[in-house]
């Protein structure tokens, strides 16, 4: 099976995004920026529940919200983006307490990571995209986007709570267009 990588062009991943909005396909939306902007995987956030995200008692939505990660065990308490604030007022309506955030409506359980791989690989394949996009591509655009903007590869590292800095630097998809870009821009002698 070939590895997945990231989506390197923002203007991709705003019109996969805007597609999923605006075809009214909420729940996948949500997904997707979720994925995109929280970097956890799948398994992490088909666990989530509305409660998680929204108070129902105030109707609010929650600014973070606090998961333990399946996968490494550890606690994680992570800001709400302002575009997964957004994705979440769409799907307000279809929210209901004590469900999952990402619900299959036919089983009332969370919908499997089969059917979120297959719903966002079907958006990107409606809209063109050469790439196969999954919930592990949108987890290392999230990373690679990150390091484009001069975040610290360390730092990554442990928001992906990885073990090793090589393995982030796998999920960074690093190519050798990127490490041209430093060589010819950075510029020592004045």
């Amino acid at each position: 099976m070939k590895a997945t990588e990231p989506i390197r062009n923002k203007k991709q991943i705003k019109e996969f995004l805007n597609y999923l909005c605006k075809s009214g396909q909420y729940r996948n939306y949500v997904l997707a920026t979720l994925c995109l902007h929280t970097a956890l995987r799948i398994s992490d956030i088909l666990r989530l529940s509305c409660n998680d995200v929204y108070d129902f008692k105030n109707q609010s939505l929650k600014k973070s919200i606090t998961i333990i990660e399946k996968k490494t065990g550890k606690t994680k308490t992570i800001p709400l983006h302002k575009n997964i604030l957004k994705a979440l007022k769409y799907y307000y309506q279809e929210a209901k307490p004590n469900t999952p955030l990402v619900l299959n409506k036919r089983t009332g359980k969370a919908i499997s990571r089969i059917q979120a791989y297959r719903l966002l690989c079907t958006a990107a394949e409606f809209l063109g995209f050469k790439q196969r996009v999954s919930c592990h591509s949108l987890r290392k655009t999230f990373g690679y986007h990150a390091w484009k903007d001069g975040t610290s590869p360390a730092v990554i590292m442990e928001i992906y709570n990885h073990s090793s800095l090589a393995i982030t630097r796998r999920y960074l998809g690093v190519t050798q267009d990127d490490m041209n870009i430093v060589y010819i821009n950075l510029n020592l002698s004045g």
